[in-house]
């Protein structure tokens, strides 16, 4: 059987779309199997040593959203001191693992309270699980944590990205950083604010490893609230109409846009 059509008649392809548990196995394959396709940690990381190279200093780490620890472990390696924010008890176990030298505070970002100012505050697809209306004060709040002179970043998917024009078809949701951006220009215009995109893409030769990361892709934070759930057979038949290399694999364009916010202070 063609490779293309080897989910035609297959039970992955059935029923609706699994809202997929963070803290759960089944989050975990795709969440796996996400990272081992996408060039975005080499990418991202690369991009980050950029940032972290121009701080003027490099003494406190702050990650707000810190999941796993791979960025946070990654990022503290040029920072004499590391604090992580994570709600999550599953996610802090691995990050524990990974930066067994950080200060994890286990608050959500509404109560934590960082016990120094950062060099570098990193909020990273964290706003995707934060109420649109709550976006600036709750951004406002984590700049408040940034030392003067430090710098704010915020990662989030390019709303015209392959994966998130996905997401938007069958869950109705969209993420856009514009606005914030705008909002904390009025609010907050003593501070420097850039917007830039990276260019990042998930790869696979196999259809059913493609469906089962577009799945995690449209796994956003509402879906389990949606009724009825998108179906899984649709969303295979849209990865292959849409994401379908020459060659004969896949590959989703998942662009981020990263907001550099440079606070004013002490550096300027």
């Amino acid at each position: 059987m063609d490779r293309m059509d080897t989910m035609d008649t297959g039970t992955a392809e059935s029923g609706p779309v699994r809202v997929l548990d963070v803290s759960g196995p089944d989050y975990r394959r795709a969440f796996e199997l996400f990272l081992a396709g996408t060039d975005e940690k080499p990418l991202t990381h690369a991009r980050l040593s950029e940032v972290v190279a121009g701080l003027a200093h490099r003494r406190v780490l702050l990650d707000v959203g810190a999941g796993e620890g791979r960025t946070t472990a990654f990022l503290g390696r040029s920072f004499d001191r590391t604090v992580a924010v994570e709600p999550s008890a599953a996610m802090r176990e691995k990050l524990a693992a990974v930066c067994p030298g950080a200060v994890v505070l286990p608050e959500p970002i509404e109560l934590a309270q960082p016990p120094e100012p950062a060099d570098l505050v990193h909020l990273s697809h964290v706003l995707y699980y934060v109420p649109a209306a709550a976006w600036l004060p709750t951004v406002r709040r984590v700049l408040g944590w940034a030392a003067p002179g430090g710098t704010l970043l915020v990662v989030l998917q390019n709303p015209e990205s392959p994966c998130m024009r996905m997401a938007r078809h069958f869950t109705g949701v969209s993420y856009d950083l514009r606005p914030l951006v705008e909002g904390l220009r009025e609010h907050e215009p003593a501070h420097e604010y850039a917007l830039e995109s990276l260019d990042l893409h998930y790869r696979t030769d196999h259809l059913e490893e493609a469906v089962e990361v577009a799945e995690f892709m449209v796994n956003v934070a509402d879906l389990a609230t949606m009724d009825p759930l998108p179906d899984r057979a649709e969303l295979a038949a849209y990865v292959r109409k849409h994401f379908t290399r020459p060659d004969g694999g896949y590959a989703i364009g998942h662009t981020q846009d990263m907001l550099t916010i440079r606070r004013s202070g002490a550096d300027d």
